[in-house]
């Protein structure tokens, strides 16, 4: 289902499902009220980017359903980007849901979901994808968008189409969401941002900040620590220089960048 504006995707999609008549997947050329992970504005300029929301299944373990749509997400844009520029290698998944290329974001997701009781009767998987915009107006520190990436190595890079990426992507999440668990999370964590190099600094996030799930170069109280895993809950796990695993949730941990 496609509109030409609504506030936010993931807020249309739960008005036609509590109308009992939900589409597969929406997408739309411009967001009036587009969020991120945290609370954070999400900046698109209208008609350049994938904007959507694709209605999923609840699951019993309810970060699975990150995952699978990280790991649709990255396979999509990955192909994309390999036969346009041959530079796939580059592209990463940020825990717990961004998409990066090399030290850049391309992709966020944005999982949420209705819960009654304990139970989770739907989730909502809303993504953003910068495909064709060039400016940022925002402060945002490091956007990127696949046409960027391709111009950075091409000349005369023309306008990808959006509405073939969005058809490609539904039917990839789809697809990873009927593969065996264990060969997603492999995916998922071989292609983690940063996985396998550093020390990298991180720097616990104090409550009394602005929700962000950055924090610039010389934060006070960083500390140096490998990526070393991702737990089925979503917490990621660091190594940090002195032997110490450490734990954390989402909106716990911030990197350096």
């Amino acid at each position: 289902m496609y509109v030409e504006k609504t506030d936010s995707t993931n807020t249309l999609m739960r008005q036609l499902v509590a109308e009992g008549n939900p589409p597969e997947f929406i997408y739309t050329g411009f967001q009036t009220a587009g969020r991120g992970q945290t609370g954070n504005k999400w900046e698109s300029e209208a008609g350049k980017n994938l904007l959507c929301s694709i209605l999923l299944e609840p699951d019993e373990e309810p970060f699975y359903l990150t995952v699978a749509v990280s790991v649709a997400l990255h396979r999509v844009v990955a192909d994309i980007i390999e036969e346009a520029v041959g530079v796939s290698y580059a592209l990463s998944i940020k825990w717990p849901n961004d998409l990066y290329f090399k030290e850049q974001k391309l992709a966020g997701v944005l999982l949420e979901g209705s819960i009654s009781g304990s139970t989770l009767d739907y989730a909502i998987a809303g993504i953003g994808l910068n495909v064709n915009q060039t400016r940022w107006r925002s402060a945002a520190p490091n956007p990127t968008s696949l046409k960027m990436i391709c111009k950075s190595y091409l000349d005369g890079v023309q306008d990808f189409d959006v509405d073939q990426i969005m058809n490609a992507l539904y039917k990839e999440v789809q697809a990873v969401l009927q593969l065996p668990r264990r060969g997603v999370w492999e995916y998922y964590k071989r292609h983690l941002f940063r996985i396998g190099e550093g020390p990298w600094p991180f720097v616990e996030r104090d409550v009394n900040m602005a929700p962000t799930m950055n924090a610039p170069k010389g934060t006070k109280g960083a500390f140096n620590a490998w990526l070393v895993d991702v737990k089925p809950d979503g917490r990621l796990v660091l190594q940090d220089e002195q032997g110490e695993m450490r734990f954390y949730h989402f909106k716990q941990i911030r990197y350096v960048l």
